[in-house]
C-alpha cells in the first residue's frame, strides 16, 4: 500500500472517530475531498479496509453500506454525564442563538449605515441647498423690489378691456363679411381679386387668429 493510501486511512479513521456518527463512504468523499484530495475510489477502499481490519463498523442497509466508530474505544457515559452535556449544549444554544441575533442586528446597522451619506457627502449636499436658496433669496427680493407690480384691480381690468376689445373686433369681422357678401352676390370676379382690388387684407392675409373670449 502506498504512502498516500496509509495516510488516507490515517485520516478517515481518525475523522470517524472525531465526529463519531454514522457515515457512506460518499459522505466521508464529500467532506474530506477539497481538505485531503481524496478520491471516491480510494475512499470506498480505505472504509473496506478500516472495516476489514475491524478499526471501525460497517452495517449494510439495503444496497448502502454505513460505516462508524468503533464504540468500544470509547468510555462509558453515565447517566449524570449525559445530563451534563445535554445541559452544556442547551447553553451553548443559547449564547449562539444570542450571538447570531447580535450578528444580525450589527449587520442590519452596517447595511443602514452604508447606504446612509458620509459626512463629505452632506456637506457637499448641504452647500447645494445653501447656494440654490440664495438664488431663490436673490430673486425674490428682485420681485418685491420692482416698482412695475400689477395689483389684482389693474390685471381684472387689463381682462375686461381685453374681452371688450374681442368682442367689437368679432362684431366688426361679422359685419365686415355680410358686407362683402352682399357685394360679392353681383361682383364678377371672385372673392380674392375683389380684395386685392380694393386693398382690403384679412386676418388670414395677417396671420392674426382671432383670439376667445
Amino acid at each position: 500500500m502506498s504512502k498516500k493510501d496509509n495516510g488516507g486511512l490515517t485520516v478517515i479513521f481518525a475523522y470517524l472517530n472525531e465526529k463519531n456518527r454514522p457515515y457512506s463512504a460518499q459522505d466521508v468523499f464529500n467532506n474530506l475531498q477539497k481538505q485531503h484530495g481524496l478520491g471516491k475510489t480510494a475512499v470506498v477502499k480505505a472504509m473496506e479496509q478500516l472495516a476489514l481490519e475491524g478499526k471501525i463498523k460497517e452495517k449494510t442497509y439495503g444496497k448502502q453500506k454505513i460505516y462508524f466508530a468503533d464504540q468500544a474505544q470509547f468510555a462509558e457515559v453515565s447517566e449524570a454525564d449525559l445530563k451534563a452535556i445535554d445541559s452544556r449544549i442547551s447553553d451553548l444554544s443559547t449564547q449562539v442563538q444570542a450571538i447570531s441575533q447580535g450578528c444580525r442586528q450589527l449587520d442590519a446597522e452596517l447595511k443602514e449605515l452604508n447606504s446612509s451619506l458620509t459626512t463629505e457627502e452632506m456637506m457637499s449636499e448641504i452647500q447645494e441647498l445653501e447656494e440654490g436658496c440664495s438664488g431663490y433669496r436673490e430673486r425674490l427680493e428682485k420681485i418685491n423690489s420692482a416698482t412695475n407690480h400689477v395689483t389684482p384691480e389693474q390685471k381684472e381690468m387689463v381682462y375686461k378691456e381685453r374681452h371688450l376689445y374681442v368682442k367689437e373686433w368679432k362684431k366688426r369681422k361679422r359685419l365686415a363679411s355680410d358686407m362683402m357678401g352682399s357685394i360679392l352676390e353681383g361682383y364678377p370676379k371672385t372673392k380674392k381679386q375683389f380684395l386685392e382690388e380694393v386693398g382690403v387684407e384679412t386676418d388670414e392675409d395677417c396671420k392674426v387668429t382671432l383670439p376667445s373670449t
